[in-house]
């Protein structure tokens, strides 16, 4: 099982799908392990009876059916599907309201899904989940990527009620860029990291305020790790092996 984890957490997302399918049937014995610790890149179904997206994943799914968070229905329909109380459920519509207004400030399009669920330590889990589109054909404005992806989950397990509640968020990206163009060539760019953070916090400004601020500090905390891991470090590599053209005449020796 620690091969098998080791060798997900290098495979690039787009091929996770591919590679986990082929471990579930050299490791069938160890499939539920696999599919609740293995992040796959999101798939997205529409609700028909509110005609919005919603991203699917296993903590919305039972059976072979996903509940949508719009209507609190499952896809396809399920008789006796797991829905959160009542408190739970109108807490996760008012957390699917803002976390769309946050997505559009932030990626500027795209779709999110907040689901939540009781845990058996009297408290909750909420996941936040992002997925964006940014190819050409789908989201992308500036046309620059030929596939492009970003998928964001954050799982946020919130303690029992009290005046100061533990947080603890378990956030995952992962990310997927193809270049196709004469100016740049063909490129492809891919990976995931994962982080968690852990927070002891008032309850006097709600649970969504708190959450929130977690989820918001640890984006900029994952974009910036992105940034200097996979930009950074690819762009030293490649001004190492093919510099600028005016760093290449400073360094030719002179006749």
């Amino acid at each position: 099982m620690e091969a098998a984890m080791g060798l997900m957490r290098r495979i690039p997302p787009k091929h996770t799908e591919t590679a986990l399918s082929a471990l579930l049937t050299l490791m069938p014995h160890h499939s539920s392990d696999l599919l609740a610790q293995v992040d796959q890149p999101l798939q997205v179904l529409c609700d028909v009876d509110c005609g919005k997206e919603f991203i699917l994943c296993e903590y919305n799914r039972d059976a072979d059916s996903y509940r949508s968070p719009w209507s609190n229905i499952y896809h396809p329909p399920l008789e006796d599907g797991s829905l959160p109380s009542l408190k739970l459920r109108q807490l996760e519509v008012e957390a699917n309201d803002i976390f769309a207004i946050y997505r559009d400030q932030y990626y500027e399009g795209g779709i999110s899904s907040v689901y939540m669920w009781e845990d058996d330590n009297e408290g909750f889990v909420a996941c936040f989940l992002i997925k964006k589109d940014g190819s050409k054909t789908g989201q992308g404005r500036r046309g620059y990527l030929e596939e492009g992806a970003w998928d964001a989950i954050h799982v946020i397990e919130v303690g029992p009620e009290e005046e100061n509640n533990n947080y603890r968020l378990t956030s995952t990206v992962m990310l997927t860029m193809t270049t196709d163009k004469e100016s740049s060539g063909t490129f492809s760019l891919s990976g995931s990291i994962r982080r968690q953070m852990n927070m002891r916090l008032s309850v006097a400004d709600g649970h969504l305020s708190n959450m929130g601020r977690m989820i918001e500090e640890m984006e900029s905390k994952l974009r910036n790790s992105l940034d200097q891991v996979y930009f950074g470090k690819t762009r030293e590599m490649v001004c190492t092996l093919r510099p600028p053209s005016e760093v290449a005449q400073m360094r030719m020796p002179e006749s």
